[in-house]
C-alpha cells in the first residue's frame, strides 16, 4: 500500500540517503557532497530552502520528491521539481506518477501555474511517462550552472 507524507526532520538522514541512490542512479555519486547536517539545516529551519514528500510502500521508504518555490518574470509562481526518485525495487507500481500528482496538487493549492523539472536525456523511461502526461519539453533552453572557481572569480568582480 502505498502512502505519501510531508518530509519532517527526523527524515534527513533518509532524504541523504535517497539523494545518494538517485546521484548513484545517474552516475555521479562522486559528486554528491550534501550531508543530513545541511538538509536539516536548509529544509526544516525558520525559512526552509526546499519542501520533501516520501513515498512509503508497505511503510518502507520507497522514493521521494524534492521541490522549492521559484518564480517565473513572464508568468508568476512555480514549482521546481530538484528531485524524483524511486528506488528500483518499487519501481513499476506508480509510485513517480503519484509523487508527481502531489507535487502537482500542491501547486494548484498554492495558485503555481506550474512545475518545472529537468531530465536527462537518456533517462527513456522517465521521458516516456512525463509525455504520458502532457509536459512540454522545454529543449531550446539550456540549463547553465556557474560553480566552484568561476563563481567566485565572478564574485570578485562584483561593485
Amino acid at each position: 500500500m502505498l502512502s505519501i507524507r510531508p518530509a519532517a526532520i527526523d527524515d534527513a538522514e533518509l532524504l541523504r540517503t535517497f539523494i545518494r541512490e538517485l546521484a548513484e542512479f545517474e552516475h555521479e555519486l562522486h559528486l554528491c557532497v550534501i550531508d543530513t547536517a545541511d538538509l536539516v539545516r536548509d529544509g526544516f529551519g525558520v525559512s526552509p530552502s526546499f519542501r520533501a514528500l516520501i513515498a512509503d510502500w508497505d511503510q518502507q521508504p520507497a522514493g521521494y520528491a524534492l521541490f522549492f518555490g521559484h518564480y517565473s518574470t513572464w508568468v508568476g509562481q512555480r514549482l521546481f521539481l530538484e528531485d524524483l526518485f524511486v528506488r528500483e525495487s518499487f519501481r513499476g507500481r506508480g509510485i513517480g506518477k503519484a509523487l508527481l500528482a502531489s507535487v502537482a496538487r500542491i501547486a494548484v493549492q498554492e495558485n503555481c501555474n506550474g512545475v518545472q523539472w529537468e531530465v536527462l536525456n537518456w533517462n527513456e523511461k522517465a521521458i516516456e511517462l512525463y509525455k504520458s502526461l502532457g509536459v512540454e519539453f522545454l529543449d531550446q533552453w539550456r540549463p547553465v550552472l556557474l560553480k566552484d572557481d568561476a563563481l567566485r572569480r565572478l564574485a570578485g568582480k562584483a561593485f
